[in-house]
């Protein structure tokens, strides 16, 4: 169980503060496998999750739903057969915050 994803997400705000260069480096030691994208010149993290078959990436699927529901922060979430693809942002401060980054670690295990 990583150090993140223990941390309680906080509410965001429109004026909260997006991570900066130095929160994602250190972030991103516990959560290697994410990967930082640039949609429309908002950062994401995202990472693509592979399964046997359709019904276990579904399982998983809802899985991710329900930390997402416990948190009140919801991702994208790409469900495939035998891969699911979740991309965590917060949509307020159009960028990434490190509630981003602790349900990115929350999601890993759940994959686990």
């Amino acid at each position: 169980m990583s150090q993140l994803s223990q941390q309680q997400c906080e509410a965001c705000s429109i004026d909260a503060p997006r991570v900066t260069e130095e929160e994602i480096a250190e972030y991103r030691q516990e959560v290697p496998e994410w990967q930082i994208v640039d949609r429309n010149g908002i950062m994401q993290l995202e990472r693509t999750f592979k399964f046997k078959d359709f019904v276990q990436a579904l399982d998983f699927t809802q899985r991710v739903g329900e930390i997402a529901e416990q948190a009140d922060h919801h991702p994208a979430i790409l469900t495939e057969y035998g891969k699911v693809t979740v991309t965590w942002w917060s949509h307020k401060i159009k960028g990434l915050h490190r509630n981003d980054f602790i349900l990115a670690a929350r999601t890993d295990e759940v994959a686990k």
